[in-house]
């Protein structure tokens, strides 16, 4: 088994220059190859504050101090191009490195949360001298002097370009860049093309091949980045996009940041973009705020309902054990109904279900049923799933189910399939009387089917047995 990793050995093989700083810029921490760039001793630099290990004046201090600035206080990387910057170094001429670099500053978060800032730096001295021996008139004769180490070190450049231009490739986030007033592709990366549904691009200007970007303002918003040369950051932001080309547009939700790319001169050429698609995680938290105002709304609903329960039943008890015995029953039924529910994570019940459940312990000989499949919405399946319980109750004490009737059951849908018809007829007991006084039972099936339901009910008090029927609408939208 491998032993623990040497991070110090690990970031002292890394070939490219780091260097750390604490929140206070002071440095703490660099590797070899940048003690190998710069030519100081570690002692030199360890301990100190950056602008006095590496002293500077002007517009170089200026730039260099920003950037690494603008990463400590707001955690985002930043990027100087270009930075012409002379650093002490023995054995240079005069003791000091004229020199230019690019620099790279990321944020590196602590425990007491102040932070630190990671610098990667790069000499591209020689190139810069090449690129401006080269724009001389005498530039073919001079370039020839400059001898096989610049040509070594653009080489090395030109490799490490490729190596993070494939990294940007294969980048999880999308990312792109966009050049010129057109706002055309110079780079787009797998991402970004999944995300836009197309492959060709570069070299076209956005608008052309996104032409729904005008309408939704992002094309305003490059022109003003690059007006301003301010980066502009979206979170979560609805953009219209089409999967690929003729398809109708899908609301995707983005988090992306639109990067001024800053010209050593000060222009802006072009923008870089990049983010993520956030549209997971938003319909994710949109679904989590509808399940809890829907989950808030069901315990509303059912609250009152045992309430309602507990108070008529409370009313027409004799004695405290016919109450709790009534109560106890009914409440049994409303979970009954919640189980069902629960099963399938409330997108509703079967009818069958619901009967089966309520009228199982008379024994499956005693009760027909005939009627289609049926799925209930959660709300119609809960009010139901009481109305039967009250029904089957009356039927145990004083109807077939007290003796040994039957009972048939028969449902149709009628309306092209947007209404429920019932019927539940008693047979083979003693005949039916109307109620002495109007009971919770008779209540409660009434509001259940007329008021909550929406629907209407018939009541057959007839020799044979009761025969109730009912109509109502299949609609998912109760309240």
């Amino acid at each position: 088994m491998n032993g623990p990793i040497d991070f110090q050995a690990v970031f002292d093989r890394i070939s490219t220059p780091y260097m750390m700083m604490d929140h206070d810029l002071i440095i703490v921490e660099m590797n070899q190859a940048y003690l190998d760039v710069t030519g100081l001793p570690r002692e030199n630099m360890l301990g100190r504050y950056v602008f006095e290990a590496f002293p500077s004046e002007g517009e170089s201090r200026r730039l260099l101090e920003e950037s690494i600035l603008r990463t400590r206080d707001t955690g985002e990387t930043d990027v100087i191009a270009v930075l012409h910057y002379a650093i002490p170094r023995p054995e240079a001429d005069g003791g000091v490195y004229d020199s230019y670099w690019s620099a790279t500053h990321t944020y590196v978060p602590s425990s007491d949360g102040r932070g630190y800032v990671l610098q990667n730096t790069q000499d591209i001295t020689e190139l810069r001298r090449l690129k401006d021996t080269a724009f001389r008139p005498e530039a073919s004769a001079t370039t020839a002097m400059l001898g096989d180490s610049v040509l070594r070190r653009v080489e090395t450049l030109q490799s490490q370009s490729v190596q993070i231009r494939r990294l940007f490739m294969r980048a999880p986030s999308f990312v792109a860049i966009l050049r010129g007033p057109e706002h055309a592709f110079d780079f787009a990366n797998e991402a970004y093309l999944r995300l836009i549904g197309r492959q060709e691009v570069l070299g076209r200007p956005l608008g052309e091949v996104l032409p729904e970007m005008h309408e939704q303002g992002f094309i305003h918003l490059l022109d003003e980045v690059r007006r301003t040369g301010e980066p502009y950051i979206g979170r979560e932001v609805p953009v219209m996009l089409s999967p690929r080309p003729g398809a109708a547009l899908e609301e995707r939700f983005l988090d992306f940041i639109y990067q001024p790319i800053v010209e050593t001169d000060g222009t802006v050429s072009g923008v870089f973009v990049e983010g993520t698609d956030m549209t997971d995680r938003v319909l994710a938290n949109q679904r989590q705020r509808l399940l809890l105002d829907e989950l808030n709304h069901r315990v509303k609903n059912t609250l009152a309902t045992v309430q309602a329960i507990a108070q008529q039943t409370l009313r027409g008890a004799r004695t405290a054990e016919s109450f709790a015995e009534a109560f106890q029953s009914r409440l049994l039924a409303l979970s009954h109904t919640h189980n069902a529910l629960t099963d399938s994570q409330w997108a509703g019940a079967g009818l069958r279900q619901i009967l089966t459940q309520e009228l199982s312990p008379y024994g499956p000989e005693r009760i027909q049923m005939s009627g289609p499949d049926v799925h209930l919405p959660a709300r119609l399946a809960l009010s139901l799933g009481l109305v039967f319980h009250e029904l089957a109750t009356n039927a145990a004490k004083y109807g077939p189910l007290s003796n040994g009737g039957r009972l048939l059951l028969n449902w149709s849908l009628i309306d092209s399939g947007h209404r429920l018809r019932f019927e539940w007829r008693e047979t083979g007991g003693p005949p039916a009387r109307p109620p002495e006084r109007r009971g919770f039972g008779s209540r409660l099936i009434e509001r259940s089917i007329t008021g909550e339901l929406r629907g209407s009910i018939a009541m057959d008090y007839a020799e044979t047995g009761l025969v109730v029927r009912f109509e109502t609408p299949l609609a998912r939208d109760f309240a």
